[in-house]
């Protein structure tokens, strides 16, 4: 009696463990998870803590939701001048739907991978498609994969059940028959942005100079103008004390003149004055004659 209730002691415990290890399961804070009965699902996405399932008919799939990375394979695409260039790129993704992406792959990540990799392909090859080369060196990477980024996070959401958060290229390379050409057109096109330059500066040189000649020549007529009027006003100031001086003994006054007259005429050697004896200008000289008496 006392092995059979062990027995069955021990068995109902096993029943309770084996029922519990079968009927309870977690999800994780980065997992969500859809039920399945006999492979159809009967619950969508399942949030993360304690949840209870049938045993042996129910069984579940979880799904890790956190971002994920695929590196892409280096890929060769046409510009719209149908030149080469060499592009390597990354996808970050993640599953947004369990149950849309749970019926598209079967849960697998490899089959999702290789969903995602064409569709990636295709959508750089058409943005590559649609921009000339001398937009794709200029464009930012960032900038550039804006549209592809959208157009395949709106796809493959319905598709796949999984967004695209970015798609990033990591480098753009030119294939060697391209390149030489390329840095030709790039060479030719700074040349002619530095002759550019070089015209712009000449033209703001030649107006700076031109600016400074006017301000010049304005400064110039402006000085001449003010010694014209200072020489005017010091002339007529120098005939006002001439008359002054004048008006107050004209007698010395002419006779001074005259002295200035004869050292400035009789200065230097060889001065030869043709003149009337009898003319004024020797007034001074001949009141300054001694007569034939003395």
């Amino acid at each position: 009696m006392i092995n059979n209730r062990s027995l069955l002691i021990v068995g109902g415990l096993a029943a309770a463990a084996w029922l519990a290890r079968n009927s309870l399961y977690v999800v994780d804070e980065t997992e969500r998870a859809v039920k399945l009965r006999f492979g159809e699902v009967i619950e969508e996405n399942i949030q993360p803590g304690l949840h209870f399932k049938v045993p042996i008919t129910q069984t579940i799939r979880k799904f890790d939701t956190r971002v994920l990375t695929l590196d892409t394979d280096t890929s060769r695409y046409l510009t719209l001048e149908q030149k080469a260039v060499i592009v390597d790129s990354y996808v970050k993704w993640q599953v947004i739907n369990p149950t849309r992406y749970y019926e598209a792959t079967a849960g697998d990540e490899l089959i999702a991978i290789r969903l995602i990799q064409p569709r990636v392909d295709e959508s750089l090859r058409n943005e590559f498609g649609r921009l000339d080369l001398q937009q794709i060196i200029a464009e930012r990477r960032d900038d550039l994969m804006i549209g592809p980024t959208q157009d395949l996070d709106t796809l493959l959401r319905e598709e796949l059940g999984v967004a695209i958060v970015d798609v990033r290229v990591k480098r753009i390379d030119l294939p060697e028959d391209v390149s030489a050409a390329v840095f030709d057109r790039m060479r030719s096109e700074r040349e002619r942005e530095a002759r550019e330059w070089r015209a712009q500066g000449e033209e703001e040189a030649e107006r700076i100079r031109a600016n400074a000649d006017r301000r010049r020549q304005v400064l110039l007529a402006q000085a001449t103008e003010r010694s014209e009027t200072l020489r005017g006003e010091g002339d007529a100031e120098a005939a006002a004390i001439f008359s002054d001086a004048y008006s107050v003994d004209q007698e010395f006054f002419t006779f001074w003149r005259s002295l200035n007259a004869y050292r400035d005429s009789f200065e230097g050697d060889g001065n030869m004055l043709v003149l009337d004896p009898s003319s004024d200008f020797f007034r001074y000289l001949k009141s300054a004659a001694p007569s034939n008496g003395e």
